[in-house]
Parts: structure tokens; C-alpha cells; sequence
């Protein structure tokens, strides 16, 4: 394999100390893109996710014992990141903190991943991703009107102002790292990368478009041009034609009545026209829509299962998943032209990794 081949973070070694949700899979993507990543578990443990958890060199040892925190010091001392995911105090508590770390290795990255950050007065207490996006404000927009807020599964704390806010991070440290031949901590809270993301909403004035109650802004559902719709088979599709002219395509393309295709950014008729458009929609099945408006303007997608994702024609085409090892990856991203990354399989012994490290230095 060329040096190219290897992705762009070829030749960075990472340490993860073993966790759940962000912080394994920020370790994934430095790993997908060419970091060496040693992950230290706990003595007994076994993967949870064999996707997140791809490309890795383990090791499992009792980090509370004399030789345990050793091994993680050794480890450390000789990696360019560290990623950790345990409430504030604990690595300390061990004698891994970034104080202890950075006077040894003064070009190491410390990435601390958490829900709260590492101060506050909520900094010690236990929480999960809803209850993160929930005192971000984001958590109050999503769902219909009159209705409890719909949990986004885990995308908006844990991996979208978590594990990526994260990452970014890391490679702004790395980045800078090349100027000042200096290290530092990178706190990533996923409160803070959620904050960070409702940015656009929060520059907006109220309007249509943001509006304070749940299910009323164009963009939360209430809008008949921007919401999902069940077909005469019960499958479903999803239409986003905001824009005049792709609102225009979808109408004339699927045969709407006069009275959907005049009044589109009134908010008054928005619940009559999406009365009248789901009665349209459940005229024909959902692949009866997809041979008339998908791959038009009209701004339209069935919406798939997961299971099924990998087969839809346009993930298919750019390959958005990889067979390996007897079972289905979504590939690496995002892409690069000359150093692309890869996925690749967990290498086993971490300890020997650490081993050469120490050999290399």
C-alpha cells in the first residue's frame, strides 16, 4: 500500500481510552482516515460495535493498577493524541490528566469528550444525549405541534455536536501544533458543539421560517413543501421544495390541484394544503412517485429504511458503503482526491504497537 493509500492521517498515533457513544467514534474517523489508534479497555470487555470500533490495536488492562497506569503513560508519552470520554476528575484521579500528560509529552492533543464540558455546575453529573440537546434548545424545536419533543435518536448531541465537534478539534490543535510545537486540551462538549449548530437558527429572527413554537416553522414540519407523506402502499417519501420554482416542478410533475399550486409560502394554508397534498401522495405507491420525481427538481427522496440504504441507486453509485469482513461499513468520509482513506481491520495487540512506538522515538 502506498504512503497515499494510507489517508491523510497517516503516521498519527492516537490513544482512546475505551468508552461509548462520541468518543469511539471520533477515534473511527481518524482512524478511517490512516491514525494508528490504540485502544486501552478494560480487562474482560468485548466490542460493543464492530463498525464504530473498526481499525483498531487493543489492549485490555486494569488502568486503576501500578502497571496499568504505567502502560497508559508509556502510551501516551509517545502519541501525538489522546482521546478520553470519563466525567471530569477521573483521569486525574489515575494520574493520566493533561497536566501530568502534557509535562511528559508537551506535544500532546488532549481531547476530552463530554455531555456537559469540564466545569459547570452540571459538569459532574451523569446525562445522555437527550438531556444534552435538550438545555441547548434544540430538543424544543423537533417534533409536531402539541406534541412532546421527538428524540432525534443520537445524532444531534452525541455525533453531530459531539463526536465531530470533537474531531475538529483535534485536527485545529494538530493544525496549530505545526506553528507552536505545542500540545494542548481540547475540551468538547457535546453542549457546546449542539449550541454551535443551532447557530443558524439562532441568527434568524422569527418568522416562518424559525418559528419559537414546536411544529410551526417551515423548517420543523408545518410547511407542506417540507415534510414527509405516505403513499398508497404506506411506504413514505420526503419533499423539500422551498424554492418557488422547485415547488412549481413538484406541483406540475405530480399533477397538483390549482388551489396546492397558488399561496405556497402563506403559513395560514399550510394545514389545508397539507391535507390536499397528502391526499395526492396516497394516490400512487412510493415507487410510483420515485419513477416520476426522483432525480428532478422537484426536491424529492423515498424515505428508506436503513437496512436498505446501501441499495438506493445514488448511495450505491458513490459506494457510500464497503462489504469487509463479512459485513456492511459505511465507508470513510468525507473523501480526498489524493490520500484517501480506508477501512481497515483492528490489528489486535496494542501493546505491541505502544512497543514499536517506544523503538521509533
Amino acid at each position: 500500500m502506498s504512503e497515499t493509500s494510507r489517508g491523510p492521517l497517516a503516521g498519527l498515533k492516537v490513544v482512546e481510552f475505551a468508552g461509548i457513544g462520541p468518543g469511539p467514534h471520533v477515534a473511527m474517523l481518524l482512524a478511517d482516515m490512516g491514525a494508528e489508534v490504540v485502544r486501552i479497555e478494560r480487562e474482560g470487555s468485548r466490542p460493543m460495535n464492530p463498525v464504530v470500533e473498526r481499525a483498531r490495536h487493543r489492549v485490555q488492562i486494569d488502568v486503576k493498577s501500578e502497571e496499568g497506569r504505567a502502560f497508559c503513560g508509556d502510551a501516551c508519552r509517545h502519541a501525538d493524541v489522546v482521546v478520553e470520554g470519563f466525567r471530569p476528575g477521573v483521569m486525574e484521579r489515575l494520574g493520566l490528566g493533561p497536566d501530568e500528560l502534557l509535562a511528559a509529552n508537551p506535544r500532546l492533543v488532549y481531547a476530552r469528550m463530554t455531555g456537559w464540558g469540564q466545569e459547570g455546575p452540571l459538569a459532574q453529573v451523569a446525562g445522555h444525549d437527550l438531556n444534552y440537546i435538550a438545555v441547548t434548545g434544540a430538543l424544543d424545536a423537533i417534533g409536531r405541534a402539541g406534541e412532546l419533543p421527538v428524540p432525534p435518536q443520537n445524532l444531534v448531541g452525541d455525533f453531530g455536536g459531539g463526536s465531530l465537534y470533537c474531531a475538529l478539534g483535534i485536527l485545529a490543535a494538530l493544525y496549530e501544533r505545526e506553528r507552536s510545537g505545542r500540545g494542548q486540551v481540547v475540551d468538547a462538549a457535546i453542549v457546546d458543539g449542539v449550541t454551535s449548530l443551532m447557530s443558524f437558527f439562532s441568527g434568524l429572527p422569527e418568522s416562518a421560517i424559525r418559528a419559537k413554537a414546536r411544529g410551526h416553522g417551515l423548517l420543523g414540519g408545518a410547511a407542506h413543501f417540507y415534510r414527509c407523506y405516505t403513499c398508497k402502499d404506506g411506504l413514505e417519501i420526503s419533499v423539500g421544495a422551498i424554492e418557488p420554482q422547485f415547488y412549481a416542478e413538484l406541483c406540475e410533475r405530480a399533477g397538483a390541484p390549482d388551489a396546492l399550486r397558488q399561496g405556497q409560502m402563506d403559513p395560514a394554508g399550510w394545514d389545508a394544503k397539507a391535507a390536499d397534498m397528502a391526499a395526492l401522495f396516497a394516490t400512487k405507491t412510493q415507487a410510483q412517485w420515485c419513477e416520476l420525481l426522483e432525480g428532478t427538481d422537484a426536491c424529492f427522496a423515498p424515505v428508506v429504511p436503513l437496512d436498505q440504504a446501501r441499495a438506493h441507486p445514488h448511495m450505491a453509485a458513490r459506494g457510500a458503503y464497503v462489504e469487509h469482513g463479512g459485513r456492511w461499513h459505511p465507508a470513510p468520509a468525507p473523501r480526498f482526491g489524493r490520500t484517501p482513506g480506508a477501512i481497515r481491520d483492528s490489528a489486535g495487540d496494542g501493546a505491541a504497537v505502544v512497543a514499536r512506538w517506544q523503538e521509533a522515538a
